[in-house]
């Protein structure tokens, strides 16, 4: 069982790692151009895409789930409708974005906080970046199937090809075309495109056999897209909250200055990057219990959520030690701002206790989303968002500022893995009948 989670989870890791590091290289190039606002502009645009897909980051989520259990069932026409179904939801998500762009844009600027300046670099960020949503919206639904179909290493190529030709292209038009905020916009638009290109060539090259004349009947089989629509509708609220959340402390953030948005920003770059390791345990958990699910293999559903739960806790000790032993280097590698690196020392803590903190509730969503658990997930979130982020968010920040929002954020993260360790019996473990 060890050695299937590692299969899965090794390719999700090397993939993810790439996140971060096009995220800190992001940070790095507008770190070093003498301004905390460029830091800014990139963290309140980023937000704005965050948010925007967060509504529909179901069509990865609720792909994989589906098809990882239509895959147990080794129901071969399933797994590829799942896709078919999934793309045909897509495209009209991608119409939507694209024309309403404008709006979308009015109201980012109206709701996000920051200087006129930083709000007004992040909207340009916006307007190039937008661009880029096709292929985004795509790869949702192809890299969803892939890892459903238990394959991780094809999503490790494509997210490896993006990330690397985003680094380029931003530091090509960052450095030698001097474009700052609109260079990172452009690098991300590109790149985007070149992993969407690899993606359509994987399919047809590893899954051409799967391919079958398109049945309006199966494709539109009432009872089926009547459960996907539910699964995915409670899985887009969960990450519409969970995007929220990060968004509401990006821009509580700003509304306590240009710097402490800088020094919060940094901060979440180390949860960033945790999360992502982490996040290649959930992926295998995404497709190990789905597929246990699909075959109703309960004996090895008890043991795979078991031993993911080690993996991450395993994973959270050496991160939580490297940060605790060098935290002012992981802050000079991304700015070397003298306000930054002054004021940024007594949030240390919040960076050092992170991995201990969230571990289990990166593990937890992805054996509830591979198990379409999602009733379930959305329940949790709602409980951790709004009865436990708002209330102390509200009750501390008065007082301590900066530390009660990072408090309140770590009380969040921590209510969602109490909250789905209390509810998986019941909608994971009873969901299948053999002993």
């Amino acid at each position: 069982m060890n050695r299937s989670i590692l299969r899965l989870a090794i390719p999700n890791i090397i993939s993810n790692i790439t996140i971060p590091l096009l995220g800190l290289v992001d940070m790095i190039l507008m770190g070093h151009l003498g301004s905390a606002s460029y830091i800014g502009a990139i963290a309140l645009g980023g937000t704005i895409f965050s948010v925007l897909y967060s509504f529909f980051s179901f069509l990865r989520a609720g792909t994989t789930g589906f098809t990882a259990q239509a895959f147990g069932s080794d129901d071969k026409t399933e797994t590829i409708y799942s896709l078919y179904r999934s793309v045909c939801i897509g495209i009209p998500i991608i119409i939507f974005i694209l024309s309403m762009q404008i709006p979308i844009a009015k109201l980012s600027s109206l709701l996000l906080d920051g200087s006129d300046e930083v709000k007004s670099l992040a909207i340009n960020y916006f307007y190039i970046r937008i661009w880029a949503a096709p292929a985004n919206i795509l790869l949702y639904c192809l890299n969803g199937w892939f890892v459903g179909m238990q394959n991780t290493k094809i999503p490790m190529f494509i997210a490896i090809l993006i990330n690397v030709m985003n680094i380029i292209f931003s530091v090509l038009f960052v450095i030698i075309f001097n474009k700052s905020v609109v260079g990172v916009a452009l690098g991300t638009v590109i790149a985007q495109y070149c992993g969407l290109t690899l993606a359509i060539i994987l399919l047809i090259k590893n899954y051409k056999s799967y391919f079958i004349k398109i049945s309006k009947n199966i494709l539109f089989d009432f009872a089926k897209i009547k459960r996907f629509f539910k699964v995915n509708t409670d899985l887009m609220i969960r990450s519409f909250l969970l995007i929220i959340s990060i968004a509401f402390f990006t821009n509580q953030s700003a509304k306590l200055g240009d710097n402490i948005l800088a020094v919060n920003m940094i901060l979440l770059q180390s949860f960033y990057i945790f999360s992502y390791f982490t996040d290649g345990f959930a992926y295998a958990g995404e497709a190990l219990v789905g597929k246990y699910i699909g075959s109703n293999d309960k004996k090895n559903l008890v043991n795979v959520i078991r031993l993911l739960l080690i993996w991450g806790f395993s994973i959270s000790i050496p991160f939580t030690i490297l940060y605790a032993l060098f935290p002012s280097n992981f802050v000079k590698i991304i700015s070397d701002n003298p306000n930054i690196l002054l004021e940024v020392k007594p949030y240390y803590i919040y960076m050092i206790v992170i991995p201990l903190i969230t571990f289990a509730a990166f593990i937890w969503d992805g054996v509830y989303i591979g198990a379409t658990a999602s009733k379930a997930i959305r329940n949790t979130m709602i409980i951790a968002t709004i009865f436990i982020f708002i209330p102390t968010w509200y009750l501390l920040t008065p007082k301590l500022g900066n530390h009660g929002l990072w408090i309140s954020f770590l009380c969040f993260m921590t209510a969602r893995g109490v909250a789905m360790t209390i509810m998986a019996k019941k909608n994971i473990i009873q969901t299948v009948n053999n002993q």
